[in-house]
């Protein structure tokens, strides 16, 4: 092969990895849902974990503190929105949630509008820390931008209280609470 090609190779199925990621958060996020609660358990730990390692940014300054403070406040407040007017009902004899359209949409954007910006600032050559060098480790350039670092916590605070909630209805929901199944798929 020539030179660089392998490049070119690597860059394409990391973009196709990234899009059918995408693709997948999509999915979940509109539409009839089937009741998952071991992957909702999963999804809810892992989150909370990511969310704890990033709470020492933080303590780096105060402008971390209040994108933390804020992302995570509008990501429960948006949470709650979205359970707000979250639907369930059965269907093929299993429980099913319809997650908010809106609240769907507002999360996907922040966080594809967030992607889009750092891809493009990375083919710019900006994300380089002040003095020129890159950024330390992996989470050098959520831990540097607080708004990265506010979306990232908007995208945890969503997440956790969202699936927490589907959870606990799931447990707690009457007859009454279920609608009837269309026909649709």
């Amino acid at each position: 092969m020539p030179t660089g090609f392998e490049h070119l190779w690597g860059t394409a199925l990391t973009a196709g990895l990234v899009l059918f990621l995408i693709y997948r958060r999509f999915r979940r996020t509109f539409g009839r849902q089937p009741l998952r609660p071991k992957r909702m358990i999963v999804r809810m730990t892992v989150l909370s974990v990511i969310g704890l390692l990033l709470l020492p940014a933080a303590l780096r300054s105060a402008n971390s503190a209040l994108a933390i403070g804020v992302g995570l406040a509008g990501g429960v407040g948006l949470g709650m929105w979205g359970a707000k007017h979250t639907r369930f009902e059965r269907h093929e004899q299993e429980l099913h949630y319809i997650p908010h359209t809106y609240a769907g949409m507002v999360v996907a954007a922040l966080f594809l509008g967030r992607l889009i910006y750092r891809f493009v600032m990375l083919g710019q050559g900006g994300l380089t820390s002040p003095g020129g060098l890159s950024s330390p480790g992996a989470l050098g350039p959520i831990y540097q931008n607080p708004v990265t670092l506010s979306i990232f916590f908007v995208l945890i605070g969503y997440y956790v209280y969202y699936y927490g909630f589907v959870l606990w209805k799931s447990k707690h929901i009457t007859p009454e609470d279920l609608e009837v199944p269309s026909t649709e798929s």
